[in-house]
């Protein structure tokens, strides 16, 4: 296993990581992207062994629903790397099991990889979102046929992709790129039909960062996203080799979906179960500030509050639905049912904008109008905000400067409209969820209730 300074050294391989339009040279000397480095190797830290046989035990496979369902609040307190990297190496083993009868050959292939990716302690960030071209048209009809990822060309150790991945959180920060098909393809799309892992350091391989970190003012105005941020890339492959003990789907366009499958619902669960937590943060916040402003015992805040706190148990009603009737793979490793991950999911990022205007609403313009916790630090300002901005009865127009700062942060502000988006699109599209749900509901059952409430069944 790797220290936090054997991962930070590992990763001054000769990559090409970009940001602001700049060749970064050393992550850890750089402002925006310094700081999840730190969480990261603290993660590394954190779970270290000298132990000679020592494996991370958060990547280790759940082999019961009980231990699927105790993995959940631990991958909570992980920096998204390491929670990727479980993601990533969950899809592969579920992906494995739904290629048993289909594509045989690439198992022994997934299962080392898996393996030695563990070994090695390495992070794994997965790539599955094309730059797609003209959403209209399928890869094979894309004017730039490289809108899609696909092979270039394939050699008898190997294949070159060319092509491109977007909204890769954490890709700079891993060692592999997993990249998967985002889709089904059709026949006449083989050179589509293509899941590898890639090093993150391999020839051709650029990336681009983007962060919602606050990189300048006090980060005291920033509770929440100053010490929680991950960038999210667009990961070039420009003719990149991968060698093939690395390639785990070629041309085979009638599995490619099993990969985007697979990944969309370990993303999903890892969505649901932020969005379970988020929720009631939400909810914590919502009612802080409504004690603080005076608020609490309006009805119609009340209201508000209690139509969040619905919201908030649903949220974690899904996900224990989704744990509770997880399915094993033909290994025996468990992952959850895909109707009520994929129906949790879809409620959580549905709902999300109305808990967040119930907040806003609750809370009041000072969200984005309150002073700055700088402010509090001039001698002739203090004064008068802690006269104007407290509320009395031990309410301190610091405490209640503070909670506003966070609900902007968190909702109203840059990490908050990250929040919007990646809520709505990780893991898939809200259709995603829906063509999921569809596919999954008894519909004959449905039915057959309807036929009978007719009096129409035989």
């Amino acid at each position: 296993m790797l220290t936090g300074q054997e991962y930070k050294d590992s990763l001054k391989d000769g990559r090409k990581v970009y940001f602001e339009g700049r060749l970064v040279e050393d992550l850890g000397a750089t402002p925006g992207l310094s700081e999840p480095l730190d969480a990261i190797a603290d993660g590394y830290d954190k779970y270290y062994s000298s132990a000679p046989d020592a494996v991370n035990p958060v990547v280790t496979a759940p082999r019961s629903v009980q231990e699927l369902r105790d993995r959940i609040p631990e991958l909570m307190e992980l920096d998204l790397c390491l929670n990727v990297t479980y993601q990533s190496l969950m899809t592969l083993l579920v992906a494995a099991g739904r290629l048993e009868n289909a594509a045989p050959a690439y198992i022994p292939r997934i299962h080392a990889y898996v393996e030695q990716a563990r070994k090695d302690d390495i992070r794994i960030t997965e790539c599955i979102t094309d730059a797609k071209g003209n959403r209209s048209l399928h890869p094979g009809k894309q004017e730039d046929p490289d809108a899609y990822v696909r092979v270039v060309s394939r050699r008898d150790d190997g294949v070159v992709i060319r092509g491109a991945k977007l909204h890769i959180s954490a890709a700079a920060y891993g060692h592999d790129l997993m990249v998967m098909p985002t889709k089904t393809m059709k026949p006449g799309e083989e050179d589509y039909a293509i899941a590898c892992a890639v090093p993150v350091n391999s020839p051709g391989v650029h990336i681009t960062n983007t962060t919602y970190h606050p990189l300048a003012g006090d980060p005291r105005d920033y509770p929440v996203s100053s010490h929680h941020s991950i960038p999210d890339s667009m990961c070039i492959f420009d003719d990149v080799f991968v060698p093939n003990e690395r390639v785990f789907l070629d041309g085979e366009t009638a599995h490619a979906a099993v990969f985007a499958h697979s990944l969309g619902l370990w993303e999903r669960l890892g969505g649901v179960s932020f969005m379970v937590q988020q929720a009631d943060e939400l909810v914590g916040l919502a009612h802080l500030i409504a004690e603080a402003n005076g608020t609490a015992k309006i009805s119609h805040v009340r209201e508000k509050i209690d139509e969040m706190i619905i919201h908030a148990t649903l949220l974690r009603a899904g996900l224990e639905a989704a744990l509770s009737n997880a399915h094993p793979t033909p290994e025996g490793y468990y992952y959850p049912d895909d109707m009520f991950t994929n129906v949790t999911k879809y409620q959580g990022a549905a709902q999300f904008n109305l808990m967040v205007r119930h907040l806003h609403d609750i809370a009041g313009g000072a969200i984005v109008t309150a002073p700055s916790m700088a402010d509090f630090d001039n001698p002739t300002l203090r004064p008068f905000l802690d006269k104007y901005m407290g509320t009395g009865g031990g309410i301190s127009g610091e405490y209640r400067s503070k909670l506003f700062h966070a609900i902007r942060d968190t909702t109203a502000d840059a990490y908050g409209g990250w929040h919007l988006v990646t809520n709505l699109q990780s893991g898939g599209g809200l259709y995603a969820q829906r063509l999921v749900t569809r596919k999954n509901y008894d519909m004959e059952r449905a039915r057959a209730l309807g036929l009978k409430a007719a009096g129409l069944a035989s």
